[in-house]
């Protein structure tokens, strides 16, 4: 029997070599962009334990166990359901950072700011902007007992900087308060405000008569309280400050949802005013939709859609926690920001909307003569990559116009010919195979034009 040819597995995705130079590029920029800003980056381990990951949220059902083979052999497989001392892949970077925070808080400086780009693992099912396996960005700014209330709108001011620096489509952060939200349902008299945030957050995936019925059938609330609810949810902050008033006319009054409002408030006037390099491609507005599924938040959330696709749901989330970490002595609450990179990138590539200039870092290949000269050539390279031009050596000393081909297939623009037989006075030359033009160049000094020097990324537009 013929061996199987293992094929691509539904919800892991792995990009050409074209494909993964914008997501290198994209990487490149997060990570200066964030040390711009002073975040200092770390990488914590893929692993915590099922019992750490199962504290915070509704998530059971998205966790992937770890266990060697040899513990499988022994309990037999599926034997059992995984212990809370079974390890389990992370399904996101923020509880993995909480746990880091309390191991090293006493080598750490607060307020610590931390940025964070690894991958993650969820068992999703698989669909357009959701995957099983994929890679996340994160910022994070936490403190020791109190948290200043104006990094609340510091990080979507990274945010914007990130964006300005992307070709990417134009992007809508929605801002909510989870105490605004809380105060409102305290003020209505429910008592069981997690589990109606749970459903109001299903807005952008459902329709409001079915959340309605969730919130009436499901949780137990009241009509005229769902019905309050849903009218909160439609409020929008499109003219700045303005959604304020809005929520006062509903007519409910409670201390968290008026601290909620005001925080709220400080945080849209704050991001608005400062603007922002990325000008109209990245706006901030008030949605009181957004509520996030996650328990862990208690200030302001943060959610943010791409323009043309929204479909996708959001692509940039967070908020702000002030319990996640806590020792018993010290708690050390925080806000952060996640971008999920994967979720961005991979409807853009599949579309062919977000190109690089070419596949290879290659900007020269250096021809062969023959085999007894490779070492001329394999010099030449030398000398080229001491002064930071990405060079290769072709792989045989095959004809000149083969080579010239296969660089052209590799997209390398430039093919650099050492003297035949070496003599004294004889010129090296480069060729640009994409005009034709040959010149004469020193290995000691030549270096390509800027633009050649790196695959460039770009945004490339449909057809009309």
């Amino acid at each position: 029997m013929a061996a199987r040819t293992p094929g691509p597995l539904s919800g892991f995705p792995e990009l050409l070599p074209g494909e993964r130079v914008v997501e290198e590029h994209v990487l490149d920029v997060l990570r200066e962009v964030f040390e711009l800003h002073g975040f200092s980056g770390l990488e914590t381990r893929a692993v915590e334990p099922l019992s750490v990951l199962l504290r915070k949220g509704e998530i059971d059902k998205e966790v992937y166990a770890v266990r060697r083979l040899a513990e499988v052999a022994e309990d037999g497989v599926g034997s059992a359901e995984p212990s809370d001392d079974v390890l389990a892949l992370h399904y996101d970077l923020t509880v993995p950072f909480a746990r880091y925070v309390l191991e090293n808080a006493g080598r750490l400086t607060f307020p610590f700011r931390r940025y964070q780009v690894q991958k993650v693992w969820r068992g999703e099912r698989p669909q357009e902007g959701r995957f099983r396996e994929f890679r996340q960005a994160d910022v994070d700014v936490v403190d020791a007992g109190s948290l200043a209330p104006h990094h609340e709108a510091e990080l979507p001011l990274v945010m914007a900087d990130v964006f300005a620096r992307l070709p990417l489509p134009p992007v809508t952060m929605q801002v909510n308060n989870r105490r605004l939200v809380e105060g409102f349902y305290r003020g209505l008299g429910l008592e069981q405000s997690a589990a109606v945030m749970r459903e109001v957050d299903k807005l952008d995936k459902t329709s409001p008569e079915r959340v309605r019925a969730a919130l009436v059938e499901g949780v137990g609330v009241g009509e005229r309280e769902a019905d309050a609810c849903l009218r909160l949810a439609t409020v929008r902050g499109d003219d700045g400050t303005g959604f304020v008033s809005e929520v006062r006319a509903l007519g409910v009054r409670d201390e968290l949802l008026d601290q909620g409002l005001d925080e709220l408030a400080a945080v849209v006037a704050s991001t608005q005013a400062a603007g922002g390099a990325a000008g109209d491609r990245f706006s901030v507005v008030a949605d009181l939709s957004v509520t996030r599924g996650l328990d862990y938040y208690t200030g302001t959330v943060y959610e943010s859609r791409m323009r043309g696709f929204e479909h996708l749901g959001s692509v940039c989330s967070g908020g702000r926690y002030d319990a996640l970490a806590d020792d018993g002595r010290t708690t050390y609450p925080g806000v952060g920001l996640s971008l999920g990179v994967t979720r961005v990138l991979a409807p853009l590539l599949a579309r062919g909307l977000l190109r690089a200039s070419r596949p290879t870092p290659t900007a020269v290949l250096v021809a062969v003569a023959d085999e007894a000269h490779r070492a001329t050539s394999t010099a030449v390279a030398t000398a080229l990559r001491s002064r930071g031009v990405a060079t290769e050596v072709a792989p045989s000393a095959a004809r000149f116009g083969k080579q010239i081909r296969y660089a052209d297939r590799r997209s390398i623009p430039f093919v650099w010919f050492p003297p035949r037989d070496g003599a004294d006075g004889e010129a090296h030359e480069v060729k640009d195979i994409r005009s034709g033009e040959q010149l004469p160049a020193d290995p000691a000094s030549w270096v390509p034009p800027e633009q050649d020097a790196r695959p460039r990324v770009g945004w490339v537009e449909p057809p009309s």
